[in-house]
């Protein structure tokens, strides 16, 4: 049981409806929005934001999408593990995929730019004091500052918000394996495809 009092779409604010949308959704795929409608202001601007990121993206979605899940784990935010996102399928994200994200940098089917962004995205999630010059100069290999900065923008709002989606349990909706107590992986378990 979530816990924090999802509001539904009859209750939202009617910018937060258009904006949504909600009658062409699932209520999975309505997510933070049903919690967020509690705070309208607040929704509107921060779905400005999610949206920039998504919208002007200039990284691949595959690279996003295995850093989302990976920092998913370390967060163990329940919902952002079972989701996946169909512009990551399509871009190539496969369950087997998911499952080198066990052991991303032994993985032979991720390349180097993908090795470096996971263990950036670890470290955002797990220690980001460890984060150095270094990490940088690794990524500057692979990405151009520009990137750099859209992707720090992105793995913040990936570890900060999948903190709080994991203090509210959100469960309710998702595939048995994802509502247990103990700490899971997003790898080996049921999956829901969202847009």
């Amino acid at each position: 049981m979530s816990r924090i009092e999802k509001l539904a779409p009859d209750q939202w604010d009617a910018r937060l409806v258009a904006a949504i949308q909600p009658d062409n959704l699932t209520d999975l795929e309505q997510g933070l929005t049903r919690y967020f409608a509690h705070c309208p202001e607040q929704a509107l601007g921060l779905m400005g934001f999610g949206g920039a990121l998504k919208r002007n993206r200039s990284l691949p979605d595959r690279l996003v999408e295995l850093v989302r899940l990976r920092v998913a784990f370390f967060n163990q935010c329940r919902s952002c593990m079972a989701i996946r996102y169909a512009d990551a399928m399509a871009d190539g994200v496969t369950e087997g995929l998911v499952c080198s994200l066990e052991r991303p940098q032994e993985a032979e089917n991720l390349s180097a730019a993908e090795k470096a962004a996971i263990r950036y995205g670890e470290l955002m999630a797990t220690d980001h004091l460890a984060i150095d010059d270094a990490m940088y100069e690794e990524l500057r290999t692979h990405f151009s500052e520009a990137q750099i900065v859209e992707f720090g923008m992105t793995v913040a709002f990936f570890v900060g918000f999948g903190r709080l989606a994991a203090t509210w349990h959100m469960v309710e909706e998702l595939p048995e394996a994802f509502q247990k107590a103990e700490s899971i992986a997003p790898w080996g378990a049921d999956t829901i495809e969202v847009r």
